[in-house]
């Protein structure tokens, strides 16, 4: 899997002292920051034993339903010869496990509270794992340049203007007033359906339905995609309705958290909220963007309607408001991260039909490279401007992010990319805290364009 992407810093937490430790309740993970160099940091994400012995055990005994070995018959092979027996096997599990379930949401979590001075990507380079020990997840960070913030809020800013056809208030009024007749349409009564999403908690259960001693459930994010095919995660989805609590030990779920080794888990999953797909509500829109009334609404949706040369006015606005920062504002990018976002960018547009044609121009890769810097800037930008301004992401404000996936004009008030949530095509679950690093940088630059634009 690949390592999460992480942006973030703190002045006041930045150290020169050879170790930091962040240290939660002893039933949580820990994290712990070393600086071996003014370039990089090691995070190394401490699971409890405990953990890691109570996991280890219910792995094996998910395999006594599946192993066939010599002398004993399916389903009879003695717990103890499938835990010594199949040991690295079981170990190499524990660790996938493990980092989808618990590490890469933690690793996030912290980065994000604790405001942690790195840029880029968190590079996964050790995993230790063993029976009656303390698990370890070290990642190496890159430490991100410190921006000396000036005070924006009284920086000049002319926002570019929206074209005056009349006929963009059209398509607005007749955006509002379809939303309005889908809301109205809409019965919460018929649970989840097709390209909703859904919030909820997961945990692994033993035989009596009971939560396994030392596991916390984590917190993830699910679409319902009609791409996905029967049998996929999705199935188990449907219908249901928030709050509901079922059990599930859907095929789907169990490749995703175990790749290398067949398992057989039997999970709780708890739904906490629900985004329809049939409506898109105004009234977190509202809020979203701070408008108190209808006119303010309609001035908000024409951003996405008013196009110049392809380019909508809610991205045109967006990146005269960074240009501007970052112009008021400047540092150096460390050059690997600039590589990284260039093969991040080049991966993308040979997914282009027109990429053959993108290619053969002669400042071809000068624009990728000049792309790939300007994004890693913003970011790094976007980032520490959020934590200087002490903003913070609550789960109503996830849901108001991921509402603007569910129609792509909506789409457009989205500025960072966020990375796909597929697996060989498949909608996968994305843990919480990944989507609250996202929703922090369009929450910043919506504060941005808040003020600057305030008369």
């Amino acid at each position: 899997m690949k390592s999460a992407i992480v942006t973030a810093v703190d002045n006041d937490f930045v150290s020169t002292s050879p170790q930091e430790s962040v240290n939660p309740p002893a039933t949580q993970p820990t994290l712990t920051l070393t600086y071996p160099d003014k370039l990089f940091c090691h995070a190394t994400i401490t699971i409890p034993q405990a953990t890691v012995n109570v996991l280890y055990h219910q792995a094996a005994i998910t395999q006594q339903h599946t192993i066939q070995t010599y002398g004993f018959t399916r389903g009879e092979v003695p717990l103890d010869y499938i835990k010594h027996n199949f040991k690295e096997n079981l170990i190499e599990h524990i660790k996938e496990f493990l980092l989808k379930q618990m590490v890469i949401a933690f690793l996030y979590q912290q980065i994000r509270t604790k405001k942690i001075a790195v840029a880029g990507s968190a590079r996964l380079i050790n995993i230790e794992v063993e029976l009656d020990r303390d698990a370890e997840f070290i990642f190496e960070l890159t430490q991100a340049p410190i921006i000396a913030i000036e005070n924006w809020k009284y920086f000049p800013f002319k926002a570019p203007k929206r074209k005056n056809y009349k006929d963009l208030d059209r398509q607005v009024d007749s955006f509002l007033a379809y939303e309005k007749e889908q809301l109205a349409k809409h019965n919460q009564e018929n649970g989840l359906q097709l390209g909703d999403w859904v919030s909820f908690d997961l945990c692994i259960v033993d035989q009596e339905n009971r939560i396994l001693p030392e596991q916390l459930p984590q917190h993830f994010w699910f679409k319902l995609s009609s791409q996905d095919g029967e049998g996929t995660l999705r199935e188990n989805f449907l219908n249901k309705k928030a709050a509901e609590t079922f059990f599930t030990d859907n095929g789907s779920l169990q490749e995703f958290f175990s790749t290398e080794l067949e398992t057989n888990y039997t999970f709780r999953i708890s739904i906490f909220d629900v985004i329809p797909h049939t409506y898109f509500c105004i009234e977190q829109f509202k809020a979203h963007f701070r408008l108190k009334t209808n006119k303010e609404v309609h001035q908000k949706l024409i951003e996405v309607f008013s196009f110049r040369n392809d380019v909508c006015l809610r991205r045109a606005m967006v990146e005269e408001t960074l240009k501007l920062l970052t112009a008021k504002n400047p540092f150096t990018v460390p050059t690997h991260l600039i590589a990284r976002q260039e093969e991040i960018i080049l991966e993308k547009v040979q997914e282009s039909p027109d990429y053959n044609v993108y290619r053969t121009q002669k400042d071809f890769h000068a624009r990728i490279k000049e792309l790939a810097e300007r994004q890693t800037r913003e970011e790094i930008l976007l980032d520490q401007l959020a934590y200087h301004e002490n903003l913070a992401v609550s789960d109503n404000e996830v849901k108001n992010y991921l509402s603007f996936f569910n129609r792509p004009r909506m789409k457009e008030f989205i500025y960072c990319e966020f990375p796909s949530h597929k697996v060989q095509g498949q909608e996968v679950p994305i843990p919480t805290e990944f989507v609250k690093n996202y929703c922090l940088r369009e929450k910043m630059v919506n504060h941005l364009i808040y003020y600057l634009t305030k008369k």
